[in-house]
């Protein structure tokens, strides 16, 4: 008796969280897409360039690209992904009463759908999208380590950086839903160690061959003769991005990084709020009935945290990252679930009231941020 309120708590949470959706999508709309819009602009005009795959792919359809674009393109981006994980939350889980509190920790975590809500325009979706595509996938047949490959280097023509984001994340879930379900043989492990060299060939290309091969201001003019109205020029003020080379990149997040280690205090808060998703997720762990299968998830985890790690020494959009990762978690825990368990592990208690407070907070806050929190 005393569950039935907790239990319409959590279901006013959903409410709650689709209405913050709506307020930060509202919200975004009054912000300047500044980035965002470039990328709508840069294409393959004047030969391979980096971050240029969706500009190209815009280009097929329109000559002059309107700001309008920033938000229809994303827009529909969000609905396919927040979709697809709704499916691939239900194939799981399932829904019912007992999955309520950890779809509340998943889907309505600020991290996650919301946080991709203020991000609208920005690459970082793409790389869930493409990891939630390859955990709804059949994994019978090397036909996902293909899949794996082509959706990886799309990402890696979108933004470089892709291949510590999301990539090590659809490695892993190749690795756990495939490799280790299916077995390895010498030929499906050389299919992967080619497909990795072949990635990791089309990133050295991207960072360092996909530099601007025409000055600034021709590239500016460019871009502004694509603009559905050439008048918005503050729109190009990031421009400079597409020339700017590593080092660069490295010595400004270094010289902000006093003011963005600020954060961390904030950061660490908003992770505990999840502190029930992370015990589920370390049950769920445990729980797996071969040691070998345990380790692979523990040094995927590494990796995969190594690799933001090195994203955090390289570009300052922490608040981005952070968020990223923590949607990378939530999706290697689905990858986690296909492995065969010597139990069925609990799901966070819809009774327990420390975990529906630490729900409500999790459904009011409605991001994580760009570069700073909040």
């Amino acid at each position: 008796m005393r569950s039935a309120p907790l239990q319409r708590h959590w279901r006013a949470m959903l409410y709650v969280n689709a209405a913050v959706m709506l307020g930060v999508f509202l919200y975004k709309l009054n912000l300047q897409p500044y980035v965002p819009y470039i990328h709508l602009l840069v294409d393959y005009h004047f030969g391979f360039i980096k971050r240029a795959l969706i500009g190209a792919v815009v280009a097929l359809f329109t000559d002059k690209v309107s700001v309008w674009l920033v938000y229809a393109i994303g827009g529909c981006v969000w609905l396919i992904t927040a979709g697809l994980f709704i499916r691939l939350f239900h194939k799981t889980f399932g829904f019912s009463d007992e999955s309520l509190p950890l779809f509340v920790f998943t889907a309505g975590s600020p991290f996650f759908l919301k946080n991709f809500i203020f991000a609208l325009g920005h690459f970082d979706i793409y790389g869930a999208l493409a990891a939630i595509i390859l955990l709804l996938v059949p994994a019978r047949s090397l036909a996902i380590v293909w899949l794996a490959t082509v959706l990886s280097a799309l990402l890696i023509l979108i933004h470089h950086i892709h291949l510590l984001m999301y990539v090590p994340t659809m490695t892993a879930i190749v690795v756990l839903r495939y490799y280790l379900t299916q077995g390895a043989t010498r030929l499906n492990v050389a299919v992967g160690v080619a497909a990795l060299l072949g990635l990791g060939a089309l990133f050295l290309a991207a960072q360092f061959l996909g530099t601007m091969p025409i000055p600034h201001d021709e590239f500016v003019r460019y871009l502004q003769s694509k603009m559905a109205d050439p008048s918005r020029t503050a729109l190009l003020q990031f421009a400079y991005i597409w020339y700017q080379p590593l080092s660069k990149e490295l010595q400004d997040t270094w010289a902000r990084m006093p003011s963005n280690l600020l954060g961390v205090p904030v950061y660490a808060l908003l992770l505990w709020l999840h502190a029930p998703l992370w015990r589920f997720f370390a049950a769920t762990v445990r729980a797996l009935a071969d040691t070998w299968h345990q380790r692979i998830v523990l040094a995927a985890i590494g990796v995969i945290s190594l690799a933001y790690l090195v994203m955090f020494a390289m570009v300052f959009d922490y608040s981005r990252w952070l968020s990223s990762w923590v949607v990378c978690m939530i999706l290697l825990l689905h990858a986690v679930k296909t492995l065969p368990a010597i139990k069925v592990v609990p799901l966070i208690p819809n009774e327990d009231r420390k975990s529906a407070r630490l729900g409500w907070i999790v459904t009011a806050l409605p991001r994580v941020g760009i570069i700073r929190p909040f």
